[in-house]
């Protein structure tokens, strides 16, 4: 009998295979039918900073009084219509998933700055959330400011946040650090029990007819997983956190490199996007089937199998691999051109 189950967050889940944050889990009967194909944990959609803000009387105050001085004023924040749930509906949406399936419910917040917002996730803890997700998206875009200002920040709001919660605690990490494994120790110092690699950023692209800035999504590709695996295999035993991968994973062979990497989970949502809640079955269906082939009796066994501290050339995970990669590329003859007469 092929065991999937894993632990993450202190929780058993019985598969490694997570429905990620994303417009999927705001739908209750989508959640009920993830669960039901496999999904071993859910984590619900963002509830965001500004959120809170665009509901304070100040920025209410701020938004009328400059609403006619300049043509564009107001929509330098988000429109309240952009948001499917707001605070109270997002607590009830909670309350809801957790009375409907018997699998860990992760809440998640996104922000920046510590406020008013970080005691919100007291109240999920209280609405009956088995977890919390921070994503702290943050762009560094003034010069001014240090490498060790901006990782300073994501500390602080670890810490926030940690104060207001008993809860486990994981963080969703940008990949853009220029010491990850530093960050991600200082993290679980901070309170972080989880940490979730990576985040995916969506870029803005140009109209160029409009000359506007728009934005721009594009679903995750399994060549994502590259760089998850790679920080994965680096930090397994070196950080004391439970270790997820999300971004990239599409099948069971995704899957199954996060485990041997060292990750407790592996998260999706742009192939369920794709395929439908009832890919996540067909995934977990593979997965039993090569672990069988291969003759593995658990996802235990193999996690970590792979990670830099266990394989044969650590070096392959870091800059030692790069002559190697370059060189690897064999560039294809190009067919002789014959002339015609």
């Amino acid at each position: 009998m092929i065991d999937l189950s894993t632990r993450y967050l202190g929780f058993t889940l019985p598969t490694p295979l997570v429905l990620s944050s994303s417009p999927l889990t705001e739908d209750l009967d989508t959640v009920r039918r993830g669960v039901d194909a496999g999904a071993g944990a859910v984590v619900l959609p963002s509830l965001f900073e500004e959120q809170f803000e665009i509901e304070g009387h100040d920025l209410d105050h701020h938004l009328t009084r400059h609403a006619h001085s300049h043509a564009e004023a107001v929509t330098y924040f988000p429109d309240p219509a952009d948001y499917a749930l707001g605070p109270d509906a997002y607590l009830e949406h909670v309350r809801r998933v957790k009375a409907a399936v018997h699998v860990p419910v992760v809440a998640s917040l996104n922000g920046v700055s510590s406020g008013g917002w970080i005691e919100f996730a007291r109240s999920l803890e209280q609405a009956g959330a088995d977890a919390l997700e921070l994503n702290v998206y943050h762009l560094p875009s003034d010069p001014l400011r240090t490498g060790a200002e901006v990782e300073g920040r994501y500390l602080e709001v670890v810490r926030d946040v940690r104060r207001h919660v008993s809860i486990p605690l994981a963080v969703k990490l940008p990949h853009f650090f220029s010491a990850i494994g530093n960050v991600a120790l200082e993290l679980t110092r901070a309170g972080a029990q989880g940490l979730v690699l990576f985040n995916r950023f969506y870029q803005p692209d140009i109209d160029l007819e409009r000359l506007e800035v728009v934005p721009n999504l594009t679903l995750s590709s399994p060549a994502e997983l590259r760089l998850r695996l790679r920080w994965v295999a680096i930090l397994f035993g070196r950080v004391p956190a439970d270790l997820a991968v999300t971004g990239g994973v599409h099948a069971a062979t995704d899957v199954l490199k996060a485990v041997m990497t060292g990750a407790a989970c592996a998260m999706t949502a742009s192939a369920v996007l794709q395929h439908g809640v009832e890919h996540l079955g067909t995934v977990l269906g593979e997965l039993r089937r090569w672990m069988e082939e291969h003759e593995y009796q658990s996802i235990r066994q193999m996690q970590g199998s792979m990670s830099q501290q266990r394989v044969a050339d650590p070096s392959a995970f870091e800059r030692a691999n790069y002559l190697k990669v370059l060189r690897s590329y064999a560039v294809q003859p190009r067919p002789p051109v014959i002339a015609r007469p």
